[in-house]
């Protein structure tokens, strides 16, 4: 009989209907496939149980995040090579049960069955998030997300994020480190929103306050920083105190929706408007252009995803919804600008910069590695194994176009038309 990593080889292949381009390593040591390729490695026959269980996306992050798949070799190449048979393939329940009335496909799988052992479906990790599918985003379910995914230790976060603890896409220049890039992209926000001393500004979703204190320090402003998250906010306020600048900057642990010590002079939203939701985005930028004065800007910096033919027919992706982002939502950049116009606003100046993020979540990733054990010991080996892998993927998915990132930057114009801004709006770029 065959050892195990051929056979598992030969039934992917079939089942896939490709050939796989990397290595397949097994419980018992046989390895098949290219050799000195990276390795897909499967370490115990519960991997093959979660993959049956639940075909597709969620079985094989199931089994990564468990520790019954592993990698050797180089990591985006694995999942370079593995997007496009698995996580491209956008096959639904319909599809597999067409590929079922194949005979071969059939065939596959009762032997893929034979090699997984006892037909027991194995529980999914801790780190799963499990609750209804639909995305209500009330007040307490925001909430509840933001928590699973923030609330995982600030420790954790200064590992990844290193001393700038900034968690959103850097601005780099060649030859930039991250902290430099992070806080160049902090300084064009300031300059988009032509920040000046003595205005007011209202930073929302302002983690561990970065951009509240740069603002601060930097243009002589007033911020209020709002957050979901206890444990950013009092990260955030200890920050603030070490500055200095307790008279100068507030944090809250609050809802954007909860807000009325309006109006403000500026609004910077750096992504958190993912987690607003398609059903409540209008409501977001309704509430963010009552909250300005007029000639007031708005500063959205925000992950988008390309356009789909029909809309309808968008689903979150199962992996980030279940292990990252919970509620989580993307829109294309096209929808975000309408939205916002919509609400009364004046879109000025739209920026992507999409290959920056991919450059920026490869340095958390490379944070991560370096400083791996520490990491498990401040989370859980499932944890560190769901950050390491949501970060690599979404570095290949910014690099392919797969999805990008953008600021919008709109103003809430007066009556009279006059915007405030320069004739040469893209002075604050060198």
């Amino acid at each position: 009989m065959a050892d195990a990593a051929s056979r598992l080889r030969s039934l992917a292949e079939q089942l896939l209907g490709a050939p796989l381009p990397i290595r397949l390593r097994a419980w018992d040591g046989s390895q098949a496939g290219p050799p000195g390729a990276p390795a897909l490695v499967v370490r115990n026959r519960r991997a093959l149980r979660r993959m049956l269980f639940k075909p597709g996306e969620l079985g094989l992050v199931r089994a990564w995040v468990a520790g019954d798949l592993d990698i050797e070799g180089d990591l985006y190449t694995v999942l370079d090579s593995l997007a496009g048979l698995v996580w491209e393939r956008g096959e639904d329940a319909r599809g597999i049960v067409e590929a079922m009335r194949d005979p071969a496909v059939r065939a596959a799988v009762r032997e893929l069955l034979k090699l997984a052992g006892p037909p027991i479906p194995p529980a999914p990790p801790r780190e799963e998030m499990r609750r209804p599918r639909r995305h209500l985003h009330t007040r307490r379910t925001d909430k509840r997300a933001i928590s699973h995914h923030y609330d995982v230790g600030n420790d954790f976060y200064e590992i990844v994020l290193g001393p700038s603890m900034v968690y959103s896409c850097a601005y780099w220049e060649d030859g930039g480190t991250l902290e430099g890039a992070q806080r160049d992209k902090l300084e064009l926000i300031c300059a988009k929103l032509g920040l000046r001393p003595g205005q007011r500004l209202l930073d929302v979703g302002c983690g561990w306050g970065s951009m509240a204190i740069h603002a601060a320090r930097e243009h002589g402003v007033s911020v209020v920083g709002v957050t979901l998250s206890q444990e950013q906010a009092a990260y955030a306020r200890k920050r603030v105190a070490d500055e200095g600048l307790t008279d100068r900057v507030e944090i809250r642990v609050q809802d954007y929706r909860d807000v009325r010590d309006g109006p403000f002079d500026a609004v910077s939203s750096i992504g958190m408007a993912e987690h607003v939701g398609a059903e409540r985005y209008l409501e977001y930028a309704r509430r963010l252009y009552d909250l300005l004065k007029p000639g007031g800007r708005l500063l959205n910096h925000q992950i988008g995803r390309r356009p789909q033919r029909d809309e309808s027919t968008y689903e979150v992706d199962e992996f980030i919804d279940a292990y990252v982002f919970p509620d989580g939502e993307l829109a294309p950049v096209g929808t975000t600008v309408t939205q916002l116009e919509r609400a009364g606003f004046e879109v000025r100046d739209v920026e992507s910069i999409r290959e920056h993020y991919a450059r920026t979540l490869r340095h958390w990733v490379a944070n991560l590695e370096a400083d791996w054990d520490r990491a498990v010991r401040l989370t859980s080996p499932g944890r560190a194994r769901v950050w390491r892998l949501y970060m690599a993927a979404s570095a290949l998915a910014f690099e392919g176009n797969r999805i990008g990132v953008n600021q919008v930057l709109a103003i809430r114009t007066p009556q009279g038309g006059t915007s405030g801004l320069p004739l040469r709006t893209r002075t604050w770029n060198p």
